[in-house]
């Protein structure tokens, strides 16, 4: 007949103590392992694009017609970061295609002499 488990002072079954300690333990170093896991991944070096060092840009977008041919084309200029990005829209790709970029500080220390 099995012990029974009811009341004050009752004993837990036979083999109950150790399967629980031994369950117990097995969470715990679980526990543990994700703790450090968590640690490592928190400490890694951030990757460029993410270390925050480009300030939020402040956009005026112009479009136009380009000299060339008839596609018409969106200029894009970042007046924090001080660049200018030029793009137009692809119809048989439908996407936007870079056509090209300026850092408008380079441009600002460039020698104007050099055309």
């Amino acid at each position: 007949m099995p012990e029974m488990s009811e009341g004050v002072g009752a004993r837990p079954a036979a083999g109950v103590g150790a399967f629980v300690d031994r369950h117990m333990r097995g969470l715990i170093c679980l526990n543990a392992a994700l703790v450090g896991v968590l640690g490592l991944v928190t400490l890694q070096p951030s990757a460029s694009a993410q270390a925050g060092n480009r300030a939020a840009g402040q956009y005026t977008m112009v479009g136009g017609q380009m000299n060339s041919g008839s596609s018409n084309a969106v200029w894009i200029v970042d007046a924090v970061n001080r660049e200018m990005v030029v793009v137009r829209w692809d119809q048989g790709g439908r996407a936007l295609e870079g056509i090209g970029y300026r850092s408008i500080v380079d441009d600002q220390f460039a020698n104007p002499s050099r055309r």
